[in-house]
């Protein structure tokens, strides 16, 4: 009777300890809201090439005039989001979009949002969307997209303390995107020395950021498109 007590304490141990083979979900962290926002024009057909914008709320303000500065030369959709990367939603809806048509150039940005997650996971996750794009549009030309500064409200001449982060994410991004040879839009040097380019809340621009960031984007997908 010991002996079959002993075996049956064992046999509980070995169950306790052994693998589940079931990786533990990855954190996910939320903002008090979250969005996306697909816009694919001429979806059913179009002789020129496809242009993907993807980003957040900075590249759906200089969407609409990076769409006409391309007219006749491109047809430009986007996909932007509050996801971060660290995020698997993010990869999820970059996956739902770039499977659906062959897109020439893709002009891509992440950074500013899910600052809940550590730089660590950034460096972790940033390689794994390039893998998305090897995969799913393995022959479009991918431009990565610099993070812009962020100001303090009501004050706009002085730098927010997150910029620091976006920063670190920056010198992250471009990292790896140097190794990989893929072009790189310094929109953060683009506005990091005009104030008067950013809109009242520090984060967003006005139209006279917007119009030198769409001029910068634009001329950067040309040049792929030749």
């Amino acid at each position: 009777m010991q002996a079959c007590l002993r075996l049956f304490l064992l046999g509980l141990a070995i169950v306790a300890a052994a693998p589940t083979g079931r990786a533990e979900p990855p954190e996910v962290v939320r903002e008090s809201i979250e969005w996306c926002n697909i816009w694919i024009p001429d979806a059913d057909g179009t002789k020129l090439p496809r242009v993907l914008l993807i980003g957040d709320s900075i590249t759906q303000g200089y969407y609409p005039r990076v769409a006409d500065l391309l007219q006749g030369k491109a047809s430009v959709a986007r996909l932007t989001t509050s996801k971060s990367l660290g995020d698997p939603v993010l990869l999820a809806e970059i996956e739902l979009v770039v499977k659906q048509y062959p897109f020439a150039v893709i002009h891509f940005n992440n950074g500013l949002h899910g600052f809940g997650y550590s730089e660590e996971t950034y460096r972790k996750d940033f390689p794994v969307l390039l893998d998305l794009f090897k995969k799913h549009a393995k022959d479009a030309k991918l431009i990565w997209a610099a993070s812009t500064p962020i100001r303090v409200a009501g004050n706009l001449d002085t730098l927010a303390p997150d910029t620091q982060r976006v920063v670190r994410r920056n010198e992250i991004a471009r990292e790896i995107v140097s190794k990989s040879g893929i072009p790189i839009d310094d929109l953060f040097g683009l506005v990091k020395d005009h104030p008067e380019y950013h809109g009242g809340d520090g984060v967003h621009f006005n139209e006279k950021g917007i119009v030198a960031e769409a001029e910068q984007v634009s001329r950067m997908i040309l040049e792929q498109l030749k």
